[in-house]
């Protein structure tokens, strides 16, 4: 069992991390942005493990400014925070992050707070207390995600680490939307991974001449053979650069390869016996098409499926989910399209996902709810779900990218 080591830091340390409280309120991304451009001045060579696209759009360091603030917060019990630590620490543990790695991090953090808060904010003791408050994060997460490693080497077909895959197949599922499958260069066993699970892939990005890590969901019930992902091709919008790792993906054919990390995430179907629901947003159908998937080949719960994107030519999947719909009675689907084409409208509910336009039909008895897609989506919807009563314990949500959205 993982323990936190609450009584190693004192009293007065702990007062000193709460005293930084409004500071970080007020001034975290301040701190977390000179913090990444100080690290990878210093150790250029982790710009190959950090998403420079999450960099250059301010998620990661709004995310790590959000993490560091949750910490401050809870510093009398971080116990509480054991479910985001595990999310982080699996992410890590997908790109390949070390023990050794967290020394980095902990003298560019320290070095950052003591050169934005200055000599007469960051004195000697409170560095000293966020030096040991630091070092005491580490030692949980270097603990939680040496336990992940060796699950994963411990599974059947499991690894450390990247290992080499190659594209065996690629399928266009809508004009954005492309799946590919991947199987071991090596030829050898691949471990099993639960629905709802992401891979980390890495490939070269030529504008950035670095090896580049993404996380995409593996959008298909198990199968020994190879790994299905299906990404969504970002393009270029008013702020925001195109996807370069989605778009050099796209650029890919049969027979090339990239380097793949074992399966990994805490989002994922539950063993229960009841009914699930599964409320996606655009390419956040990826997860649920495997959780439905994986329920359609063992348990086949009562499940209802809800799909909300732009029109008929970016809807993903339609086509398989209404053949297992059209073969089974446990089966339920609600589809809605915020812009409806002319023919092609059939059994589609105009404008974006409403769920009361499927109260009836979700209000099940020991239902689970899963929620994929944008914050946003998953705020809204997430809303909904508890105005009408449905206990937070049995909702379960994923937020692709760098994580903000804390509800349960």
């Amino acid at each position: 069992m993982l323990k936190f080591k609450n009584n190693v830091m004192n009293s007065n340390q702990k007062a000193l991390i709460k005293a930084t409280i409004p500071i970080l309120q007020s001034s975290g991304e301040v701190l977390t942005d000179y913090f990444y451009k100080r690290m990878f001045e210093h150790n250029p060579e982790l710009r190959s493990v950090f998403n420079m696209g999450n960099q250059a759009n301010g998620k990661q360091r709004q995310a790590l400014a959000g993490a560091v603030l949750a910490y401050a917060e809870h510093i009398e019990n971080p116990a509480v925070l054991i479910d985001v630590l595990k999310g982080i620490g699996s992410k890590h543990v997908s790109l390949n992050i070390q023990a050794q790695d967290y020394a980095i991090v902990g003298k560019h953090l320290l070095a950052s707070i003591k050169e934005v808060l200055g000599e007469k904010t960051a004195t000697p003791d409170l560095l000293d207390a966020w030096r040991q408050a630091y070092n005491e994060l580490a030692e949980i997460m270097i603990g939680i995600e040496a336990q992940f490693y060796l699950d994963n080497e411990n599974k059947p077909g499991g690894w450390k680490g990247w290992r080499s895959f190659a594209i065996k197949e690629t399928v266009v599922e809508s004009e954005e939307i492309k799946s590919f499958y991947l199987c071991p260069a090596d030829g050898k066993e691949i471990a099993p991974y639960e629905a709802g699970q992401y891979l980390s892939v890495q490939v070269f990005v030529e504008q950035l001449g670095l090896l580049q890590p993404r996380q995409y969901s593996l959008s298909s019930a198990y199968n020994p053979e190879y790994y299905r992902i299906s990404v969504k091709k970002e393009a270029a919008l008013e702020m925001h650069p195109e996807g370069m790792v989605s778009n050099a993906l796209h650029k890919m054919k049969t027979g090339d390869t990239v380097n793949v990390s074992a399966p990994a995430g805490n989002f994922s179907l539950q063993n229960a016996d009841g009914p699930i629901v599964l409320i996606s947003g655009g390419v956040g159908a990826t997860p649920l098409l495997s959780m439905l998937e994986t329920n359609q080949k063992a348990k086949k719960n009562k499940t209802v499926w809800i799909h909300g994107c732009r029109n008929a030519s970016v809807h993903a999947f339609k086509e398989a989910v209404a053949a297992m719909e059209e073969e089974s009675d446990w089966l339920e689907t609600f589809l809605f399209n915020e812009d409806i084409e002319q023919n092609s409208s059939e059994g589609i509910i105009r404008g974006r996902v409403d769920l009361e336009k499927c109260k009836e039909a979700i209000l099940l008895k020991d239902a689970q709810y899963y929620l994929c897609g944008p914050a946003p989506f998953i705020k809204a919807h997430y809303e909904s779900l508890v105005a009408f009563n449905i206990d937070r314990s049995n909702i379960f949500y994923e937020e692709f990218g760098p994580q903000s959205v804390h509800l349960n």
